[in-house]
């Protein structure tokens, strides 16, 4: 008995049903009538005619929210983990009291707004690009600080390929191979093909690494089905941004995990709480309406672990954080022929490289490259570079 990857939307094209994805298996609707009926009675405070409406609305979702938070929020031990209206970005993750059920929840509107600039993001990439880092990061969180969770959607579609990387501290890079895109469709930037999660750390001795298939091209939810499939994990899954223009007005999610021998009936609970969370968001991409509302991850962890004695764990703050420098250009020179590298040397004025994480160029002169070269000792492909 358990609850997979796990995502909420309207019945369009776009949107997502309630699923629950059990190891090994195919998704299944759960309580998929019960869903809709919620959602369809939540969206209609966000499908107004006139401002007015719309504000009225809008104040009542927010009182619908702040109510069902009201019984959790005035805990002072939680004081150090609040967000007031997400300025910050963070990264939350509790447990439950019985030590069952893990929530991994964040928000990261700054963090996109600034991956908006470095790589000069249209909306449809930016969205691509923000959900995988953001399950990255929810992924990674409570593993090793050196320890790194990349993930790559190699598709056939426009987008050609997404990138994400994310360590234990919060720390994330990526890449789109189109960043920038007219209006279509997520699924349709994104195309077919596999999902490829790799997980590594400098003392393993071989990387981990697991593939799936693109199955919906929503990012989180193919993201969910691995984990689900590859990794055998009970989880519920949920990343999206919500991008005006040029500006991330909201980016985040949540990663619900199912640990070993968790009671059936806490299991039960969690699901309740989660359809609970459908409804007070509403809208087709969960859970940015909660993000948009001033709802923090703290909030949304204790959504979903409501009366199961929620334990916090630990807030970090996602942040860009790109390893490339000089020596390992220099290192990836050494590992070609010295004879080759000469000949490079010889055609061009200077040697010219461009990260790709994160838009740093790099243009070294030949006379300054054979120095290095020179000075260069042991082995290239052993070495840490610079």
């Amino acid at each position: 008995m358990g609850f997979g990857c796990q995502r909420a939307g309207r019945a369009t094209k776009n949107a997502q049903h309630l699923y629950l994805l059990q190891p090994k298996r195919q998704p299944i609707s759960c309580c998929e009538g019960v869903v809709r009926n919620r959602l369809h009675i939540s969206n209609r405070r966000y499908s107004t005619t006139s401002g007015s409406e719309k504000s009225e609305a809008n104040d009542a979702g927010n009182t619908q929210t702040s109510d069902a938070l009201e019984s959790t929020s005035g805990n002072d031990v939680l004081k150090q983990y609040r967000n007031k209206s997400n300025r910050r970005d963070q990264v939350f993750s509790a447990i439950s009291g019985d030590g069952g059920i893990k929530v991994t929840a964040c928000t990261a509107r700054n963090l996109i707004n600034d991956l908006i600039m470095q790589h000069n993001l249209t909306p449809i990439p930016t969205e691509a690009l923000g959900r995988t880092l953001i399950c990255g990061v929810l992924m990674a969180n409570g593993i090793q600080d050196e320890q790194i969770v990349q993930i790559t959607m190699n598709s056939d579609g426009p987008i050609r390929g997404i990138v994400g990387m994310a360590n234990g501290k919060g720390e994330v890079r990526g890449y789109v191979g189109t960043p920038m895109l007219g209006e279509m469709s997520l699924s349709d930037a994104v195309g077919n093909g596999r999902v490829q999660v790799v997980k590594n750390h400098p003392d393993w001795p071989r990387p981990y690494n697991g593939i799936t298939a693109i199955r919906h091209g929503d990012i989180d939810r193919d993201i969910g089905i691995y984990l689900a499939e590859s990794e055998q994990r009970s989880c519920a899954l949920a990343a999206a941004t919500s991008v005006a223009g040029v500006l991330c007005k909201a980016a985040g999610g949540y990663l619900i995990e199912q640990l070993p021998d968790v009671d059936p009936d806490v299991v039960k609970i969690v699901e309740r709480n989660l359809a609970k969370l459908v409804e007070l968001d509403g809208g087709e991409k969960l859970p940015t309406n909660l993000l948009l509302n001033g709802v923090s991850p703290l909030e949304i962890a204790e959504i979903a672990l409501e009366g199961l004695d929620m334990q916090p764990l630990q807030q970090i703050e996602p942040k860009l954080a790109c390893t490339c420098t000089e020596g390992r250009l220099i290192r990836a020179l050494r590992l070609l022929p010295r004879e080759e590298v000469e000949e490079i040397l010889e055609k061009e004025e200077e040697i010219s490289s461009r990260c790709q994480f994160c838009g740093k160029t790099y243009r070294l002169t030949p006379d300054y490259v054979r120095q290095r070269l020179d000075e260069a000792n042991g082995d290239p492909a052993r070495d840490d570079p610079e």
